[in-house]
C-alpha cells in the first residue's frame, strides 16, 4: 500500500452514531502516529493511542497554536472554535494560561457545583413536565438536552435564557467544521462579541452575583485581574463549551443507556452506580467529535514516531478511550468501572475548565429521568440514529423516546 492510500479522510466516517470507526482498533494496532486529511484538505498526525495522547496533552511543546503559519487548517472556510483573533486574546500556556484559569475555575468548584444542585433539579423536573405534557414521543435532546445546560450556564454568567436560541446558533457556527462558509462564521462571531460585550459593559454598570460580575470585580491587570476584552472572550469561550458539549453528551448518554435495556435496567435497580455511569458514558463516547488539535513547535517522538516541528496533531481521546492497554474490555459498557480515567475531559493543563459542571448536570438529568420515567425507552433502533455532521463537538441529531 503506497503512502498516498494509507491517508484516511478524517473525522473518519462511520453509519452507526453510538459506535466507533473500526479504524480506531486497526491504527491503535498498527499506525498509532496516522497521517489523515482534514475537512481543509490539509494533512495532520492523528493519534489513538491512551497514553500517546495523555502524554500529548500534557506535553508544553504541543501547543495550541493554530494559527501558526505552518499549522494545518482544520476546515476549507478557516472555521474552528474561535478565528485567529479572538483565540489569541486568552493566554494559550504558561503562567499567564494558569493565572487565568485561576480566577475562573473558581465558579467550577465541586462545592460549587454542589451548591447548584438544587437549582439544577428543579430545571430538570420542570423541562421533563414540560415534555410529559407535549406527550410521547419526544425528542430529548430537543427537550431536556439543549436547555438544561443552557438555563445553567446562562444564570452562571448572568444572562438571560431568553437568548438562549441566539446561542444556540451562535455555538453551532463556531463549532461545525463544514456546514458554514467563511463569511457566515465571520459575521456570526461579530453578533456574539458584539452581544457578550454590551453583557460586559451591563454588568460593569450593575455587577450580579455570577461569574462575570466577579471577573470584572477582580479589576484590570494591572490588579492581577483581566481586561474587557478577555473577559468578553472568556464569556463566549464558556457559553460555547458550557452548553453544546454538554446538550450533545446527555442525549449520547442517555441513548447508550436505552440500547442495551438490560443497563437501564440496573440503574433503575440500583441508583448508586449513577455516578460510575456516567464516567462510563464519557467514556465509551463514540461520538465525542473532532478531538483535541495540537501544534508541535519543535521535533518530537510520538509512539515510535518522529514528528518535525510544524506537524498539526490531532489527539482523538475516544479512540483512546477505548484502548485494550489501558481498560480492561475496552469495549464493553462497564456501568460500575472504576477507577475510570479517562480522557473525555482532556488532560494536563489544558484539561476542560468545566468538568465538574458538566458532570453535575449529566448526573443530575439520570437522576430526575430514571425517577420520573422508569419506563423511557428509545422510540426507534439504536442503529437509526443520526449524527449531526461536521460539528466539532459530535452529537445526535434527534433522539426520540417514549414512555
Amino acid at each position: 500500500m503506497s503512502a498516498e492510500e494509507q491517508v484516511l479522510n478524517y473525522p473518519i466516517p462511520t453509519d452507526a452514531a453510538l459506535e466507533p470507526p473500526a479504524e480506531w482498533a486497526e491504527l491503535r494496532g498498527r499506525c498509532p502516529a496516522a497521517t489523515v486529511r482534514l475537512p481543509s484538505g490539509d494533512r495532520a498526525t492523528l493519534l489513538t493511542r491512551y497514553e500517546d495522547v495523555k502524554r500529548v496533552l500534557a506535553d508544553p511543546r504541543f501547543t495550541r497554536r493554530l494559527t501558526a503559519p505552518d499549522a494545518a487548517r482544520l476546515s476549507a472556510e478557516g472555521g474552528g472554535v474561535f478565528s485567529s483573533e479572538m483565540s489569541q486574546i486568552i493566554p494559550d500556556g504558561g503562567e499567564e494560561h494558569l493565572h487565568w484559569r485561576r480566577l475562573v475555575i473558581k465558579w467550577f468548584t465541586a462545592r460549587r457545583m454542589a451548591a447548584l444542585r438544587p437549582a439544577m433539579t428543579r430545571i430538570a423536573e420542570d423541562l421533563v413536565d414540560d415534555m410529559i405534557k407535549r406527550g410521547a414521543p419526544g425528542d430529548l435532546k430537543a427537550s431536556l438536552g439543549f436547555p438544561l445546560p443552557v438555563y445553567v450556564i446562562c444564570d452562571m454568567l448572568g444572562v438571560p435564557a431568553a437568548d438562549r436560541d441566539r446561542f444556540s446558533y451562535w455555538s453551532d457556527t463556531m463549532l461545525n467544521l463544514t456546514r458554514y462558509g467563511e463569511a457566515e462564521i465571520a459575521a456570526a462571531q461579530g453578533e456574539f462579541f458584539q452581544y457578550m460585550s454590551d453583557h460586559v459593559a451591563a454588568k460593569r454598570a450593575e455587577p450580579g452575583d455570577d461569574l462575570l460580575s466577579a471577573l470584572i470585580a477582580a479589576g484590570g491587570p494591572e490588579d492581577g485581574g483581566l481586561s474587557d476584552v478577555q473577559i468578553v472572550v472568556t464569556g463566549i469561550a464558556l457559553l460555547v463549551a458550557g452548553h453544546e458539549t454538554t446538550a450533545n453528551m446527555i442525549g449520547k448518554m442517555v441513548s447508550m443507556l436505552l440500547a442495551d435495556r438490560s443497563r437501564w435496567e440496573r440503574l433503575l435497580a440500583d441508583p448508586s452506580l449513577i455516578r460510575t455511569a456516567v464516567e462510563e458514558s464519557l467514556r465509551l463516547d463514540a461520538n465525542s467529535g473532532f478531538g483535541l488539535p495540537r501544534y508541535l513547535n519543535e521535533e518530537a517522538e510520538v509512539g515510535g514516531t518522529v514528528l518535525p516541528r510544524g506537524t498539526t496533531v490531532v489527539c482523538s481521546m475516544a479512540a483512546a478511550n477505548r484502548d485494550e492497554d489501558a481498560f480492561g474490555a475496552a469495549a464493553e459498557m462497564d456501568l460500575s468501572r472504576s477507577p475510570n480515567q479517562h480522557l473525555a475531559f482532556g488532560s494536563g493543563s489544558h484539561s476542560c475548565l468545566g468538568q465538574a459542571l458538566a458532570r453535575t448536570e449529566l448526573q443530575v438529568v439520570l437522576e430526575v429521568l430514571l425517577r420520573r420515567l422508569p419506563d423511557l425507552e428509545l422510540a426507534v433502533p439504536a442503529a437509526e440514529l443520526e449524527r449531526v455532521e461536521g460539528l466539532a463537538v459530535g452529537g445526535l441529531r434527534t433522539v426520540p423516546v417514549r414512555w
